[in-house]
């Protein structure tokens, strides 16, 4: 195992387990603090599919930029890992425009455990921020919630506000290319105005914080 959401199969090649972000180790980078749990993600990975017989399902992409295969695994008794480690708190969703299949499943996995308070649901760095609080956390990946007070679109983007100054509230943004999936499933920008919305993504600065949506599945519509 390389950590926990990456393994080397017997021919050699590293294979990450597409669809999810487990806590993350070093592996050699200097400075870099293991993130809460990584040892113990790594370990159920371990002892999910060490020894196992795994079949590859290649749903998108299959090759990212390292080198590394990119694949849902289920061992041969039909146990999916991904959906395992999600049940156990021990991983996170983390999707791509080009690889979307099966994001609803695992969200939903994602969620119980994160109810139950399971694994790194139970530990503060993992825990959803408030769109207010956001800036704090640029440059990490976070789960960021709260409501959207406006949504426009502006030369073909789109922005979500989640404040009335926009040089300092947080927003997700989505670009042209990225908007036509959303358009694909007849969502329009006025679908999120009003709503509690949940983001996943990387945190960056655009005037305030913001996250880059590049495809629906980043976005969960919150239950009022």
């Amino acid at each position: 195992m390389v950590d926990g959401d990456t393994l080397v199969l017997d021919d050699g090649r590293e294979l990450r387990l597409v669809g999810l972000q487990a806590p993350k180790l070093p592996l050699g980078r200097r400075g870099f603090r293991a993130w809460p749990l990584a040892e113990e993600a790594k370990a159920a990975l371990e002892a999910l599919a060490l020894g196992h017989r795994l079949g590859l399902a290649f749903t998108g992409r299959r090759e990212d930029r390292h080198g590394r295969r990119l694949a849902h695994l289920r061992r041969e008794d039909g146990l999916w890992i991904q959906g395992a480690l999600l049940e156990r708190g021990l991983a996170r969703v983390y999707s791509f425009a080009d690889n979307r299949a099966l994001v609803a499943e695992m969200l939903a996995r994602e969620r119980a455990a994160r109810a139950a308070g399971l694994g790194i649901w139970g530990h503060p760095f993992y825990a959803p921020r408030r769109a207010e609080a956001a800036a704090a956390d640029i440059g990490s990946f976070q789960l960021v919630e709260g409501r959207v007070l406006e949504a426009a679109k502006v030369r073909g983007r789109v922005y979500l506000n989640f404040g009335a100054d926009r040089k300092t509230d947080f927003t997700i943004s989505v670009e042209p290319k990225a908007w036509k999936l959303f358009a694909a499933e007849g969502i329009v920008p006025e679908d999120y105005r009003g709503r509690r919305l949940r983001v996943r993504g990387w945190l960056k600065a655009l005037n305030g914080p913001a996250i880059a949506a590049t495809h629906p599945e980043q976005i969960e519509v919150l239950a009022e």
